[in-house]
């Protein structure tokens, strides 16, 4: 199966580097979206066109893919399966959740001349960043991408009750699937309290497993693909 892997915040296509060798060797085929924006220089890039790169590659995918959101992209995952609900054979969210229709995407930290640059370690102190050494956060800081204002500030729109019959997969790293239940229960995700199979699998990782477990990621991803 073609699995669409769809980094978060900061991120481009090469955040999935040692996740890929891992999925092609499990016999699936992984595919890393580059967004608009994240990687190419752009600046007036907008949320749209973020889902319309991620509904390229669903279009362009062969068979039915398996969608995947890291963080903040969950909600670019969420909103291919609304767009594209009998193409997509699952949705894998990895360390979040979809907003729901309304909400800005990820208007969540100050931005600066029509970017929302990277904010550091601090706001990520604790369980996301704990299994992150000194080395890796280097690198991570010194790689990430200012995210568009366009992107950061985006609306989403939901229009397809469809979506709800789409399977997810939720890889819970820095929290537990305990934890996740519990907040779908509550109320503070809707979309996942309304879709009709919601799978929650542990991983023993941060914030960002695909460099501190990506031959772990690669399994869980693969097993949702089966």
């Amino acid at each position: 199966m073609d699995i669409l892997l769809i980094g978060g915040l900061w991120l481009d296509g090469s955040a999935w580097d040692d996740v890929v060798p891992q999925i092609e060797a499990l016999g699936h085929r992984p595919v890393p979206v580059t967004l608009p924006g994240q990687g190419d220089g752009r600046t007036d890039v907008t949320l749209d066109d973020q889902v319309a790169t991620v509904l390229a590659a669903v279009d362009a995918a062969s068979g039915r893919p398996l969608v995947v959101g890291h963080s903040a992209a969950c909600t670019l995952a969420w909103l291919a399966a609304d767009a594209r609900p009998e193409a997509v054979a699952g949705v894998v969210l990895i360390g979040g959740f979809p907003w729901d229709d309304g909400k800005p995407y990820a208007d969540l930290f100050p931005v600066a001349d029509g970017v929302m640059p990277f904010p550091g370690w601090e706001p990520f102190a604790g369980p996301d960043s704990d299994d992150l050494d000194d080395e890796t956060k280097a690198t991570v800081a010194a790689r990430a991408v200012p995210v568009p204002e366009g992107v950061a500030k985006g609306v989403v729109h939901l229009t397809d009750e469809r979506r709800f019959g789409v399977p997810v997969v939720v890889v819970c790293p820095e929290f537990s699937p305990a934890q996740a239940q519990e907040w779908i229960d509550s109320g503070d995700v809707p979309e996942l309290a309304r879709a009709k199979q919601v799978d929650l699998v542990d991983l023993d990782s941060g914030h960002w497993p695909m460099f501190t477990r990506p031959a772990e990621l690669a399994r869980l991803l693969a097993d949702a693909a089966v």
